[in-house]
């Protein structure tokens, strides 16, 4: 794990750079003004400030579909080269145009790293700290927001501050980025896949994850690349098979990549919780008007509910192996980078790239298994027979695919409209529900070899749907398979803008783009431009200037308190986000968002006093920005890096971050206009209101996806939205 922490703390420094330039701009504006003379020119003024914000919009409309078509990496190189030029204009500019074009391409770095940063973190870090290594890039822009004040302050107290060395020295910091980026980030192991550069993808892997054996992951990688939509929920009970049996009628044989290994799996219905969602829509929430059954869904995975008992081996993290024994049996995982999407009709050309594709995608019935056996239970879950142990708690999972899931796979067949008797191999997504422990004659019938109290069985449930690979050698292991057996073919198409209206990524869409909007609406704008104001009303200025500092030095400092009030806060919530998830930590934060701002405007409403009204409104600020960062602050960058499919997240996340951005331009645009003509009461009981209405969009439609692998997120959007019943 730790390659992949100092992988994403690299990248978020270009977060680091943002925060470092909103913070040199803020402070040498008025020193700018004073030597251009644009006292009286305040559109220009506020050009100077804005343009940054108009070039991070333009860059942002490119950067997702280039991304995807040249690589998350060469996109960050591009950004830290925009940091370092914008910072050397603006070091030079002789008048305030030459400052314009600084200030654009300052904001071409900005629109790439906030853009891109919690996409390449996403993509490589492991499903179980990702919450956590996606709070850098807040961490890293009040970080360097703070550390720039600090800069800004220091030179404001010289006899005559130097506003061209405050913007100018942000090309120091860009060279370290330009170094690192190049040097040491190595290209996302998603979009290598999407490439069909496996290999490289294979050794990323492994770098990131410090361990050699990464098939499981691959696999996973390889199956992002088309998210299935005709997916279903399936429950079964899962039990050893001896070499030789054949199954009865009623249940799935689950097959192995090497001999001798596979199971036998029951299906069952009603058994789980996960089950139960996706057959009647809802379980805890089923009295909730307007609630989103994806939401349900989705909690099914992470919540406990009594009446069920199924769901507390989910609640205790895991990495073990479902197939402890697979990682030590020397598994081939050399991909081929040509053939690892090559479709049956070509599988025969390459016998070894087939052999290393088939390897990490069927492993033995890592099935129903092996996602279920991806945490640590507390007793051993499933001791199978000899060697053929289902989970293992204490090894690497070999085909687990992170936070407790895992990959597996089934061959099935079905009568099409023509007649025709259509098969495939369809991939199963993985998590162990209550095992079922062992069984005395049970209905798996376990081999006449095998003593009853010997065997033991897992309940699984599996997100199903179609394999994005198929191969002629995989279905070749499968015995008795007609001739006219076909499996069904899927047609590779890479992104494009139709693939937005498949149910499940308009679904994860809506969720985006909305998210980003409230988040712009809920106030922070208008409460970081009436800090300092709040915090002179608290008599802090009043102490700085008995100190001896000026009153542009007293301004800094104010804002430098705020920065450095932000990093304690941020440091919480990296804690709790891959605890208690994105979706609790916004439940409980927005609702401090709205005592904040009611309380500020009553403040100013009723006549409390100066004093009081002094108190009341500083302490409300620190407690708005406190609590924004911990959650709506990080939150919806996070979640729009986690909820869109391989093939289409460059394309998706540029939607949502112009959103973002149009938003903030609107809201700093018009937040003068609104202070003018509503007052302080009125703007911040609008953002009050957008908050409210922001908690509710957040309880009825955002899913918790603390822990879930990218790809599973995406396959729960896609099943959410097609076979999900709704509630009424």
């Amino acid at each position: 794990m730790r390659g992949a922490v100092l992988v994403a703390l690299v990248a978020a420094v270009g977060n680091m750079l943002q925060g470092w330039d909103n913070a040199t701009i803020a402070g040498s504006l008025m020193y700018i003004k004073k030597e251009f003379n644009l006292q009286t020119q305040p559109t220009m003024e506020g050009l100077i400030a804005a343009i940054s914000l108009i070039g991070a919009t333009l860059i942002t409309t490119f950067s997702g579909p280039v991304s995807d078509m040249l690589g998350r990496r060469p996109m960050l190189i591009v950004s830290a080269l925009m940091y370092f030029l914008s910072g050397i204009v603006m070091f030079w500019s002789p008048n305030v145009y030459v400052l314009l074009i600084g200030r654009i391409l300052d904001g071409f770095g900005t629109g790439l790293a906030v853009t891109l940063v919690p996409v390449y973190i996403s993509e490589t870090a492991p499903p179980e700290i990702r919450g956590l290594l996606n709070t850098f890039p807040q961490f890293m822009g009040s970080g360097g927001m703070f550390v720039s004040y600090c800069m800004v302050f220091g030179i404001s107290l010289m006899d005559s501050p130097k506003w061209r060395i405050m913007l100018g020295i942000l090309s120091i910091p860009s060279i370290a980025y330009i170094l690192l980026t190049i040097f040491y980030l190595p290209e996302s192991p998603r979009w290598l896949v999407s490439k069909g550069k496996m290999r490289e993808a294979k050794e990323v892997l492994q770098r990131l994850r410090g361990r050699e054996d990464v098939s499981g992951e691959m696999a996973l990688l390889v199956e992002g690349l088309d998210v299935g939509r005709e997916g279903a929920i399936e429950e079964y009970i899962i039990g050893p098979a001896t070499d030789g049996e054949t199954t009865e009628k009623g249940q799935v044989k689950l097959y192995g990549h090497e001999e001798g290994m596979s199971w036998v799996a029951k299906p069952v219905t009603g058994q789980s919780n996960l089950g139960i969602v996706s057959r009647q829509g809802s379980m805890a929430n089923q009295n909730v008007p307007f609630m989103d059954p994806l939401v349900t869904l989705f909690g099914s995975v992470h919540e406990n509910i009594p009446a069920m008992g199924s769901m507390r081996s989910m609640l205790i993290p895991n990495s073990g192996s479902m197939f402890s024994m697979i990682g030590n049996q020397g598994r081939n995982e050399n991909w081929d980078e040509e053939n690892a999407r090559d479709d049956e009709d070509s599988a025969g050309g390459n016998a070894d790239s087939d052999d290393n594709l088939q390897s990490p995608l069927l492993s033995p019935q890592e099935s129903s298994v092996e996602k279920d056996a991806a945490r640590p239970v507390n007793s051993s879950m499933l001791s199978m027979r000899r060697n053929s142990s289902l989970f293992n708690p204490g090894d690497e999972a070999s085909t687990g695919i992170g936070g407790g899931w895992q990959l597996a796979y089934k061959y099935s067949e079905r009568t099409g409209k023509d007649g025709r008797k259509e098969g495939g191999i369809q991939r199963m997504y993985l998590k162990q529900e209550v095992p079922v422990g062992p069984q005395r004659g049970s209905f798996l019938s376990v081999a006449a070899a095998v003593e009853p109290e010997e065997a033991e069985f897992v309940q699984a449930s599996a997100v199903v749907s179609q394999t994005a690979v198929r191969s002629k050698q995989v279905l070749g292991q499968i015995p008795d398979v007609p001739s006219k057996v076909e499996p069904s073919q899927k047609v590779d198409k890479g992104p494009s803008f139709g693939d937005l209206f498949e149910p499940g990524v308009k679904r994860a869409l809506i969720v985006g783009v909305t998210i980003q909007l409230l988040q712009q609406m809920s106030g922070i704008n208008g409460v970081l431009y009436y800090t300092p104001q709040i915090l002179e009303q608290a008599g802090v200025a009043v102490l700085l200037s008995n100190m001896g500092l000026r009153s542009d030095s007293a301004s800094l400092f104010l804002s430098l308190l705020t920065a450095l009030s932000m990093l304690p806060c941020i440091l919480v919530a990296m804690r709790l986000m891959d605890v208690a998830g994105r979706r609790s930590i916004m439940l409980y934060t927005i609702p401090v968002l709205v005592v904040s701002l009611l309380a500020l405007v009553l403040s100013d409403v009723v006549n409390v006093g100066s004093v009081l009204h002094a108190i009341i409104s500083a302490a409300s600020v620190m407690t708005y920005i406190s609590f924004f960062v911990m959650g709506f602050g990080a939150i919806p960058n996070i979640i729009c890096a986690e909820i869109f499919p391989t093939s289409v997240r460059g394309l998706c996340i540029t939607i949502c971050a112009l959103t973002f951005w149009f938003g903030d331009i609107a809201i700093t645009y018009l937040l003068p206009v609104m202070l003018n003509s509503l007052g302080l009461a009125g703007v911040f009981t609008i953002f009050a209101f957008a908050c409210i209405v922001s908690w509710i969009f957040v309880f009825l439609k955002v899913p918790e996806t603390k822990g879930m692998p990218l790809e599973v997120i995406s396959e729960f959007f896609a099943v959410g939205a097609t076979a999900i019943p709704k509630n009424d």
